[in-house]
């Protein structure tokens, strides 16, 4: 996939377990990475251990700043932006009738308008470039749902219908908007997680083993690369066959 040699990129989430891999992947593959994250020390440890891979740290709840943020990224990889993974997202769960309209909002605001007006802001840059990747990553809950997460199923299922739509306004100026559906992968976050409650997570999984980060950082890999040129709109689904939709 040398396909992605000196190409741009923004990684959002890189300070996460997930994004941290997925920048290092695309760095790997030759691309010129910007990693952002809320934790510097995060992305500076991603800095030191690879040369070349640019850092900033943002808060993407920052819905008026977005623009400015996108423009200084772009200007820190040298003034064109080839691709954006959006990868950052929160969870904030509680059963429905427990479930204030401050963690409803927040989830919503975090995990669906920033990763619009992410999009949004790249697509300007990509239409200068007359090509671009977007990839935006989900989650399995988007098209199951669960127990406790409308919230966040809501924001992961609109973030796949809103891909679909872009991807539909923007195919035939050569941009590739699509989403990865993560299951369960083992991160730090997994790694506190009850070994009971863990093993139940497991045993519904058909491949019977938790995902790993490199898993979502090879599919992203491809999907930003131009061996992806003729999909556009779609959904790469990477849980162990959890859903088989």
């Amino acid at each position: 996939m040398n396909s992605l040699k000196d190409k741009n990129f923004i990684v959002t989430g890189a300070s996460g377990g997930i994004g941290n891999s997925i920048a290092e992947k695309l760095h790997e593959q030759g691309a010129n990475v910007l990693a952002t994250g809320t934790r510097i020390e995060k992305l500076e440890d991603l800095a030191k251990k690879f040369n070349g891979v640019k850092t900033l740290k943002f808060d993407i709840s920052q819905h008026e700043k977005i623009e400015e943020f996108i423009n200084e990224a772009t200007e820190k990889l040298g003034g064109s932006l080839d691709g954006i993974i959006n990868n950052a997202g929160i969870t904030k769960d509680n059963l429905t009738i427990r479930m204030s309209l401050e963690e409803w909002t927040k989830v919503i605001d975090i995990n669906l308008t920033s990763t619009f007006l992410m999009c949004k802001y790249s697509i300007k840059k990509m239409l200068k470039n007359k090509s671009g990747k977007i990839v935006n990553i989900t989650s399995v809950v988007g098209h199951t749902g669960n127990v406790g997460q409308a919230n966040y199923t809501a924001s992961k299922a609109g973030i796949v219908a809103m891909s679909k739509s872009l991807a539909i306004e923007y195919a035939k100026k050569n941009i590739n908007i699509n989403c990865i559906s993560p299951g369960f992968i083992s991160t730090a976050m997994t790694d506190q997680i009850d070994e009971k409650y863990k093993e139940a997570i497991i045993a519904k999984i058909p491949s019977n083993k938790l995902g790993k980060p490199e898993d979502i950082a090879n599919a992203v890999t491809f999907l930003s690369s131009d061996q992806s040129d003729y999909i556009n709109g779609e959904t790469i689904h990477v849980n162990g066959g959890m859903y088989l939709g």
